[in-house]
């Protein structure tokens, strides 16, 4: 039976593998480039600059954040880089837009990427003029998920109270401060690089294999 959510009116979703599925491999692209960054970057092979980018990625939340600590990386110049992508691999995903567009209330995006880059992606996919506005990296001050900060600071921005937010996501710890918080979690598991990180079911409300099946059955029924 699908879940009563009807005290639910501010929608929040991730963006990378989230609103696409895992499968397209655009996130691949990313993640190529910033081993290419960090091995020029350091002057090492490919192999050790993905040990550093991997390292940098579980302890401090994304890799650009552990480059900027540890390096004094100037960040606008490395997410223009990695997110200098093709996005052909991605269409238009008319069902999506539509299951979206069915939702009540406000609907966000909330990613560890930039908001150029969140647009392009949107842009692609048809869900330019789905979302009331994206709360990006920079918005956070470059505090990443899964800090808990980065949560607060959206909320404090678009006036989100918790408990009647829900939150999507396919890294399973970027969930667990959403949950202390008091919103409603669903942990997209398809597969993607390190989702099933740290997941544990005390923060993951619902777990599901793809978003736009389970957003049409919350529509249907209600």
């Amino acid at each position: 039976m699908p879940p009563d959510l009807s005290h639910i009116d501010h929608w929040i979703f991730d963006l990378d593998n989230t609103l696409y599925p895992a499968s397209a491999k655009l996130f691949d692209q990313i993640d190529m480039k910033m081993g290419d960054y960090i091995a020029r970057l350091l002057d090492v092979d490919r192999v050790e600059a993905r040990r550093i980018q991997k390292q940098f990625f579980h302890s401090h939340g994304t890799t650009l954040s552990g480059l900027m600590e540890k390096h004094a990386v100037e960040p606008g110049h490395f997410l223009d880089y990695v997110h200098d992508i093709d996005l052909e691999v991605i269409a238009e995903d008319r069902l999506l837009v539509n299951a979206i567009g069915a939702l009540p209330g406000r609907k966000f995006v909330f990613t560890n990427g930039d908001a150029p880059y969140a647009r392009r992606v949107l842009d692609r996919l048809g869900l330019g003029k789905s979302f009331e506005a994206i709360h990006d990296i920079v918005a956070c001050d470059y505090v990443p998920k899964p800090e808990r900060a980065s949560y607060e600071a959206m909320c404090r921005t678009f006036e989100i109270k918790p408990d009647r937010a829900l939150f999507v996501e396919d890294m399973a710890r970027n969930l667990k401060p959403a949950k202390a918080m008091g919103m409603v979690t669903v942990w997209v598991n398809n597969g993607s690089e390190s989702g099933s990180h740290e997941a544990e079911s005390h923060y993951i409300d619902y777990e599901i294999a793809a978003v736009t099946p389970w957003l049409d059955s919350i529509v249907e029924a209600a």
